[in-house]
């Protein structure tokens, strides 16, 4: 049986790494929380961890208030300790002890620079006697070896995380997400998803006003969760992987999805990003390419599983 360790084990995504390995007798599952440990503590972390000893440990704990760090300089240095630091600590107690260690990242490592457009093999740029992309399908996005370019503050305190697992770690695993959702977190801290605040948005509004901008994917908690252990038990080649669900949107196409689905009526409007005031900038395109792995399945077919589970869609 081998111990593993999941902190942030109350998150949205936590408490779904704890219930796919808890449901696999190889595995016993200890989660850690704030309450338990405080990641941010270097000599802590040493303590905890080296006394546990687990073969892997998994760090679902992230610092994810976007707008609030961009300006304020204590929830800066807070994402800063939570999002850049810590995942360097937890790498390097992993390192000691032999074990797997997964973190995970976001898509706001990229931003500041567009993705470069690829181009079928053998182009040479003579379009006009060219036949090669007739059959070709363009991925506009960034793929597992683009260099990151953060547009916003909460972004470059996830490329230091990354950074800092890189050089203190060895057997690593760096997942990068976007837009997650899943059942409703234990912890009552914990970030709602877009869609569960659309849907609470549409209780109390005639017409939702949505950004129709900021083209990403979603990523679905209990798929996430699946894909994890699957890279660990297949033992995938250690470094970075970007594991999202399949379709790439703005908000307000994944808002009408979600009512479409929903079977609603909702009547939501498509507005320019500036028509809210937010301190950080979004990327205009964070789309994460996976070319690694088998893909997921497409954020709709998840998105209907999750309206299933709470209720919202009936069976």
């Amino acid at each position: 049986m081998q111990k593993i360790l999941i902190i942030g084990s109350q998150g949205t995504l936590g408490q779904e790494l704890v219930d796919i390995f808890q449901k696999d007798k190889k595995y016993k599952v200890i989660g850690w929380d704030k309450t338990d440990i405080d990641i941010t503590r270097e000599k802590e972390v040493q303590k905890k961890v080296l006394k546990l000893k687990p073969k892997i440990i998994l760090n679902a704990a992230a610092y994810n208030a976007v707008d609030k760090c961009e300006k304020n300089k204590n929830e800066f240095r807070l994402a800063e300790k939570v999002n850049g630091l810590a995942p360097g600590y937890l790498a390097e107690v992993a390192k000691k002890i032999n074990a797997i260690f997964v973190h995970y990242s976001s898509d706001y490592v990229f931003g500041k620079e567009l993705p470069q457009v690829s181009e079928p093999t053998g182009c040479t740029g003579m379009c006009a006697t060219c036949e090669l992309h007739s059959d070709f399908n363009l991925d506009l996005g960034f793929d597992e070896k683009a260099l990151p370019n953060p547009l916003n503050k909460y972004g470059k305190t996830k490329l230091k995380g990354e950074k800092e697992v890189q050089k203190k770690g060895k057997k690593y695993y760096i997942i990068r997400l976007s837009r997650l959702f899943g059942n409703s977190a234990i912890s009552k801290k914990s970030k709602k998803s877009f869609f569960d605040i659309m849907l609470e948005m549409s209780k109390k509004n005639n017409e939702i006003k949505v950004v129709d901008e900021e083209i990403s994917c979603f990523t679905y908690a209990p798929d996430l969760a699946q894909k994890t252990k699957e890279i660990i038990e297949t033992k995938k080649e250690f470094g970075i992987y970007h594991i999202v669900n399949q379709g790439a949107v703005t908000w307000f196409e994944a808002a009408e999805e979600l009512f479409l689905i929903a079977g609603s009526d909702k009547k939501i409007k498509a507005v320019d990003a500036d028509e809210f005031f937010r301190l950080a900038k979004r990327p205009y395109i964070s789309t994460l390419l996976n070319t690694k792995l088998e893909p997921l399945r497409n954020y709709q077919d998840a998105l209907k599983e999750y309206l299933e589970k709470t209720g919202v869609l009936k069976n």
